[in-house]
C-alpha cells in the first residue's frame, strides 16, 4: 500500500529555497504520494534514501541546484517527482574530480 506524507513528517527535504531538487529522507516506493511545494505527487519509481528528486519538471540543459549551488545539468526530460541520478543528470564538476575522460590529460600534464 502506498505511503502518504503525514503533516509534520515530510519524506522530502528542501536544502535551500532556490533548489530545484529535494532529498529523499526515507526510501520511497513507486506509488507513494509525497508533498512537493504543497501539492501531492504520486511517484512513478522507487527512490532510495538520500537520492535527489525533481522539485519541478526539468528539460535537457537545465541546471540542477542543491544547497543553492550548481551540481549538474539535466540530460533527459525529467518529470516532477522523478529521481535525479546518472541516467538523467550529468555532473558539472571538473573532470579531475570525477576522473572522466579528460582527467588523464590533466594528470599527465604535471598539474
Amino acid at each position: 500500500m502506498p505511503n502518504t506524507s503525514p503533516a509534520g513528517a515530510p519524506h522530502l527535504l528542501l536544502m535551500s529555497p532556490e533548489d530545484n531538487c529535494l532529498i529523499a529522507r526515507t526510501a520511497l516506493a513507486a506509488g507513494d504520494v509525497v508533498d512537493i511545494d504543497g501539492e501531492p505527487v504520486t511517484l512513478t519509481e522507487a527512490i532510495p534514501l538520500g537520492y535527489k528528486v525533481a522539485r519541478m519538471a526539468l528539460l535537457p540543459g537545465d541546471k540542477v541546484l542543491r544547497y543553492g549551488a550548481l551540481i549538474g545539468s539535466i540530460t533527459a526530460e525529467v518529470a516532477r517527482g522523478a529521481m535525479l541520478h546518472t541516467h538523467n543528470l550529468a555532473s558539472d564538476y571538473l573532470p579531475t574530480y570525477t576522473l572522466g575522460p579528460d582527467a588523464h590529460a590533466f594528470i599527465g600534464s604535471g598539474h
